[in-house]
C-alpha cells in the first residue's frame, strides 16, 4: 500500500505528463508568446496587412495567386481569408525563425480570435497547400498531414478538375 506523501508525488507526476501531452498536441503557443494585431488590409489567400508591422506573409502555406493570370482557387481562397478575418479583425501572431522574406515581408504564423490557426486552417480546408522553407519549418509535418487529409476528401482545390494537376 502506498503512502499518504507516495500517493501525492504520484499524483503530481501524472498531472505533469497529462498537461505534457495536452500541450504537446496544442497548435497555438502560449498566450505570451503572441502579438496581438488587427487586420488592416487584404492582399490574398496568403498575405494579409497587419497593424503594427505591415505586410504579412503566412508561413508554411502557399495558396494559389489572384493578380496577374489568376490561379485555379486563387479568388476562393482570398475570399476565405476575407471572411474569416475581416478587416478591423484582432489576431495573434509570432514571427517565424526568419522574421523577413527577401521581399520584406513579415513571416508569421496566425492564429484567430477563436484560436483557430489561420495558416493551418487553410491547408485543411483546402485553400493551400504546404509550402516549407527553412528554416520556417515548426508546423511542416501538421501542414503536410492535414493537406494529405484535404486532398483525400477532394476539399477547396483538390475538389476542382484542373486545379491539383
Amino acid at each position: 500500500m502506498l503512502g499518504q506523501a507516495r500517493l501525492g508525488q504520484l499524483a503530481a507526476l501524472l498531472a505533469a505528463v497529462g498537461l505534457a501531452l495536452a500541450l504537446a498536441g496544442r497548435s497555438e503557443p502560449a498566450a505570451g508568446d503572441l502579438i496581438a494585431a488587427r487586420v488592416t488590409k487584404h492582399t490574398d489567400g496568403d498575405t494579409l496587412w497587419l497593424s503594427g508591422i505591415g505586410k504579412v506573409r503566412l508561413i508554411g502555406i502557399d495558396t494559389p495567386e489572384v493578380s496577374g493570370q489568376a490561379e485555379c482557387y486563387g479568388r476562393e481562397a482570398s475570399a476565405f481569408v476575407e471572411r474569416t478575418v475581416p478587416l478591423g479583425s484582432e489576431v495573434r501572431y509570432r514571427l517565424g525563425v526568419d522574421e523577413r522574406d527577401r521581399y520584406g515581408r513579415a513571416l508569421a504564423y496566425l492564429w484567430l480570435e477563436d484560436g483557430r490557426f489561420l495558416n493551418r486552417l487553410l491547408v485543411a480546408r483546402g485553400y493551400a497547400q504546404p509550402l516549407t522553407v527553412p528554416p520556417n519549418v515548426e508546423y511542416a509535418d501538421r501542414f503536410a498531414r492535414v493537406a494529405r487529409r484535404a486532398r483525400e476528401a477532394g476539399r477547396g482545390l483538390w475538389g476542382r478538375r484542373g486545379c491539383s494537376g
